[in-house]
């Protein structure tokens, strides 16, 4: 079911102590671009102030930007927290540099696809777009 009145809300994060934020900024450039409406929560936040600001923020989507390496952390301690809190119905997703046996793994945690480097920002827009339109209204 989609919902053509009301734009997608998107949360790009960069949680942990990654300080390399252009990826982020870019494709929170991008998804604006595409018509959501995002926030970007800046760096170095942990998983609690990710699920916070998706709380406060009422967002479809949280997507990460996960470059240090701690992936296998970061992503399914965000995917508990947003179950925890009732955001069961949230889209987690983001990018980083994820080998494919990890992003397989974290697929079967619940978290949504995981773009790598060079991926073109108009396959995350696609994908997230495609998730919104197939969603069940959960208001």
């Amino acid at each position: 079911m989609s919902f053509p009145d009301r734009k997608i809300r998107v949360l790009v994060a960069k949680p942990g102590l990654d300080g390399h934020d252009r990826g982020a900024k870019v494709i929170a450039a991008s998804f604006r671009d595409a018509g959501f409406e995002v926030i970007y929560t800046g760096l170095h936040q942990t998983p609690e102030m990710v699920v916070a600001a998706a709380v406060q923020e009422d967002v479809d989507v949280v997507a990460m930007s996960v470059l240090s390496g701690a992936h296998m952390t970061l992503f399914p301690r965000v995917r508990e927290l947003l179950d925890q809190d009732g955001l069961d119905h949230v889209l987690l997703t983001g990018g980083g540099i994820i080998p494919k046996d990890d992003a397989a793994d974290l697929g079967a945690l619940g978290v949504g696809r995981v773009f790598g480097p060079g991926t073109a920002t108009t396959d995350a827009i696609e994908y997230i777009r495609d998730w919104f339109s197939r969603r069940e209204d959960p208001y």
